[in-house]
């Protein structure tokens, strides 16, 4: 397995450290996560993961990765499509188990069936979120409908601080409104932007919002500066703070900023706004599960792979194979690191 140098110390004290094999890969990597500062603005560029078999359905990453391992506690974001369901197959995720996270699902185009162990049975819509709390323990699906044509949008994870990380199942469904802010619209699915505030509660401060900026667009928008902020743009070129963003990437600002400037050029565009104030504890995140040492790692593994009642049952899903099985551990112990004082 591999392993990055650990990371360094944010302006806002020690960072929080990943250990990190991704939810769905067969050949997942080790990787730990940092990113030094100094720069106003990161520039983070996706990765392509193929999920699932034959005809995956490529994913970009940009959380986490070696430069950064989480923004506030967002630690997990795939942005996909749009994609053709005819040539990918869509999304076909068996039931899986998550723990010590919530997943947030926010989609652009499509629809997606939602299965889980507490019982919900719901679907994905573009712009509405989806908010499931894994905890102690859940298991879900998630199946493309057959209505779905072009599935087009993003998953994200959000670390439970250590005080909730064994927080039972949940569910939280909200459609937010639109609302208009001249040269964009905004979306405010978590947290407050805008004037807007979004009734989910959470367990630690966040934001997460979904711009529309039209041709020519300029936007000053008052945020909390003990937080820091991720755009991660999903079409048009936007620029934050004066760097320059295209599909696909991640602009990261780190915290002490009261306003984030957001500008594009002649073509419309639309961005994905994350923040949270620095997480400021060691994590370690292997496949789908989120915890604070190896061996609450393992213990995970081995209750999921003994179909045990931590995380319950998945009722309604009849796909092929019934249950996702857990990837081996690698050789090496998952060791979390502090960052240098």
């Amino acid at each position: 397995m591999r392993e990055s140098p650990s990371s360094d110390e944010s302006p806002r004290g020690p960072r929080a450290t990943i250990v990190f094999v991704s939810n769905t890969e067969t050949a997942p990597d080790e990787l730990l996560c940092g990113e030094p500062p100094g720069r106003a603005v990161s520039v983070l560029e996706p990765r392509e993961v193929p999920l699932g078999g034959p005809r995956a359905m490529t994913v970009r990453r940009t959380l986490p990765q070696r430069r950064r391992s989480l923004i506030g506690a967002w630690c997990f974001a795939d942005h996909y499509g749009p994609a053709d369901v005819t040539e990918t197959g869509g999304m076909h995720v068996a039931p899986h188990p998550h723990t010590g996270l919530q997943t947030a699902s926010w989609l652009f185009s499509g629809e997606i069936e939602h299965r889980d162990s507490l019982g919900t049975h719901a679907m994905v819509r573009p712009g509405e979120l989806n908010l499931m709390t894994g905890g102690h323990g859940i298991c879900h699906s998630e199946v493309s409908t057959p209505e779905t044509t072009v599935l087009h949008g993003v998953q994200l994870w959000i670390a439970l601080p250590d005080e909730h990380r064994h927080a039972p199942r949940a569910f939280r469904h909200y459609a937010p409104p639109e609302r208009d802010l001249g040269d964009a619209s905004a979306r405010v699915f978590l947290g407050s932007l805008a004037e807007e505030t979004s009734p989910v509660e959470t367990f630690t401060p966040l934001l997460g919002a979904e711009l529309t900026l039209n041709p020519g667009a300029r936007l000053s928008l008052a945020v909390d500066p003990s937080f820091e902020h991720g755009v991660l743009v999903d079409f048009g070129a936007v620029s934050l703070h004066g760097t320059d963003l295209a599909a696909a990437e991640l602009g990261y600002a780190g915290p002490g900023r009261d306003r984030l400037e957001l500008a594009n050029g002649e073509r419309a565009a639309r961005v994905l706004l994350l923040g949270g104030p620095p997480f400021g504890e060691e994590i370690v995140m292997w496949w789908n599960f989120l915890g604070r040492s190896h061996d609450e790692i393992a213990a995970y593994r081995e209750a999921w792979q003994a179909e045990s009642d931590q995380f319950g049952r998945v009722e309604g899903f009849d796909g092929t194979p019934r249950r996702l099985p857990a990837p081996a551990l690698p050789n090496s112990r998952l060791v979390p690191r502090r960052n240098p004082n």
